[in-house]
């Protein structure tokens, strides 16, 4: 069974910085690809970023370019997410998320960690 655990989250004034961690439980998830997702109070879940266990390559969505960045370290079979310049409209419960590279789904998922930018 696959497990997910997020850390990291907190209170922090808008301009701060957040470091997140996802831990995984299995190293079967070296081949997979690892996602954070967002979901804000009365909204969607929204994509957050992306990145390719195997080779590295990353994915962010629009709304966090140069601002975020995603990262592993294998031995750790941890995944990052850090966020710079956060604002308040980043204030979200933030989940992590792994699928296998030949779905589109994302079928494993954290419990999430909360993230307030206070402004």
């Amino acid at each position: 069974q696959v497990q997910l655990v997020e850390s990291g989250g907190g209170l922090v004034q808008a301009g701060g910085s957040l470091r997140l961690s996802c831990a995984a439980s299995a190293r079967a998830l070296s081949s997979y690809v690892m996602g954070w997702f967002r979901r804000a109070p009365g909204k969607e879940r929204e994509f957050v970023a992306s990145i390719s266990w195997s080779i590295g390559s990353t994915v962010l969505a629009d709304s966090v370019k140069g601002r975020f960045s995603i990262s592993r370290d294998n031995a750790k079979a941890t995944v990052y997410l850090q966020m710079n310049s956060l604002k308040a409209e980043d204030t979200a419960v933030y989940y992590c998320a792994a699928r296998d590279p030949r779905s589109l789904r994302f079928d494993y998922w954290g419990q999430g960690t909360q993230v307030t930018v206070s402004s």
